[in-house]
């Protein structure tokens, strides 16, 4: 029998190692990735000893390969591909497992301390600039990483942990390396148990709307709600916002908390008084979903709410993951007679940018400049600055976090027309909000103070 021909015994070769590489770059992929940590780990059946794994991701990759165009980007992870490439001694390994995730492997490291030290020099070589044709790029990198200690662990085990510890180290800001502890298994437990009790809350429908008074700070006249979920379980007992809206962000269950929120809380505004309106907040994952605006007009046409009573709130750290898709969303919310309000003003990115790119109705102040306006000089610039800038661009401005009465006063020396915080009222369900209301409506308005 002949043998066969020698390109085929080639191709075939080939073809099996396409299967463990990654087409672009030319690093291992997946698979490869596996297969190296599960031959290492049966190497050592014997005499388990540490290995470090880690997984690296790229920051702000997203709006760098918006700018420059995808065979930009591709340029980009390749020149990351050469230098991690680079950087590895003869016995690592670097493959590339996402999008913009790397994923590396450390046979003879054997502590926390010094995967740390390895992947922060990873990170450094990944900072210097990158050429994209007559221009340069920067980027940074976060990682995770975790340690093989025992022969129960494997290699799915060993990526998830270093997955949470990259999540951690996003968290912590860029450029961040985190390395997996047993107190980061048990948050992460944690974590999972709140996800599950919170799916079952919103599919019940136990995620109730509470609503804080915004008011005219001259009269104090109430002139609307700011909408705020709040979350008992039967288990767990209350939960806070602080706690369960990220996870929610992050788990992919804001979507359907959001609408059940949003429906509930217009059902109770439909019988407020109609000079009221309804202050609503939006998730930055919510600002790159286009069906945000069908979902939001199809619940108000159920409920019967008037959509010229409806402000939502967006941030700016919310604006930054896709601002074309969320210049889209607030065109067809204000389409239809729904305001906009740029929430938490001063606190994220390109503040006076967005302004310019976007159409808003309001401006809301941060409260980390209320608080201090009293006693911090820099706190009264930025204020009045704030407010001269809105004028000027016809925009109204609510102040939030006001805890005193001097506070007010301040604001209203200033110009501040509208306010928001605990002196006005706390966040209260749909039958105290109607209390207050009646309560209110009894009460002569202040004089307009002089400002």
């Amino acid at each position: 029998m002949k043998p066969a021909p020698a390109y085929v015994r080639t191709t075939t070769a080939d073809q099996a190692d396409y299967a463990f590489t990654d087409a672009l770059t030319g690093l291992g992929n997946m698979r490869r990735f596996f297969d190296k940590i599960d031959r290492l780990i049966d190497d050592r059946a014997d005499d388990p000893a540490p290995f470090a794994i880690g997984v690296l991701d790229l920051d702000g990759f997203k709006p760098i390969n918006d700018l420059f165009g995808r065979a930009a980007g591709d340029e980009i992870l390749q020149q990351v591909a050469l230098r991690l490439r680079a950087a590895m001694d003869e016995s690592s390994t670097v493959t590339r497992i996402g999008a913009d995730e790397f994923a590396f492997l450390y046979p003879m490291v054997f502590s926390e301390e010094a995967a740390r030290e390895r992947t922060r020099l990873l990170i450094e070589v990944l900072s210097a600039p990158y050429d994209v044709g007559h221009r340069t790029a920067r980027l940074s990198a976060s990682a995770g990483c975790s340690l093989f200690y025992s022969d129960d662990e494997t290699s799915e085990i060993l990526l998830n942990k270093a997955e949470t510890a990259l999540y951690q180290a996003k968290r912590s800001g860029r450029g961040a390396v985190v390395v997996y502890t047993r107190e980061m298994e048990e948050a992460a437990k944690r974590v999972t148990h709140i996800e599950q009790a919170l799916r079952r809350a919103v599919a019940a429908g136990e995620v109730e709307p509470h609503f804080q008074p915004i008011v005219d700070l001259g009269t104090r006249r109430t002139i609307g709600f700011e909408t705020l979920a709040r979350w008992t379980d039967r288990d767990l007992g209350p939960v806070s916002p602080g706690v369960f809206i990220p996870i929610a962000e992050e788990r992919g269950i804001i979507g359907p908390l959001s609408q059940l929120v949003l429906r509930k809380a217009t059902e109770a505004a439909r019988g407020w008084p109609s000079n009221l309106f309804l202050s609503f907040n939006l998730s930055p994952s919510q600002l790159v979903d286009h069906n945000t605006g069908l979902q939001i007009l199809s619940i108000l046409e159920r409920t019967g709410f008037d959509p010229r009573r409806l402000e939502i709130e967006i941030t700016e750290t919310g604006l930054m993951n896709d601002p074309a898709s969320a210049q889209r969303i607030v065109e067809d919310l204000r389409r239809v007679g729904i305001r906009v309000s740029l929430d938490d003003f001063g606190t994220g990115q390109s503040s006076l940018g967005r302004l310019r790119e976007f159409q808003f109705d309001k401006l809301k102040i941060d409260r980390a400049f209320v608080s201090s306006i009293l006693d911090d000089r820099p706190s009264e610039h930025i204020i009045r600055a704030i407010l001269a800038m809105c004028e000027g661009l016809g925009m109204d401005v609510v102040a939030e976090g006001i805890e005193a009465e001097a506070q007010a006063d301040r604001l209203v020396q200033f110009g501040c027309g509208g306010g928001q915080g605990f002196l006005f009222g706390r966040p209260c369900d749909a039958d105290a909000t109607l209390g207050y209301l009646r309560e209110t409506a009894m009460r002569p308005p202040l004089r307009k103070i002089a400002g």
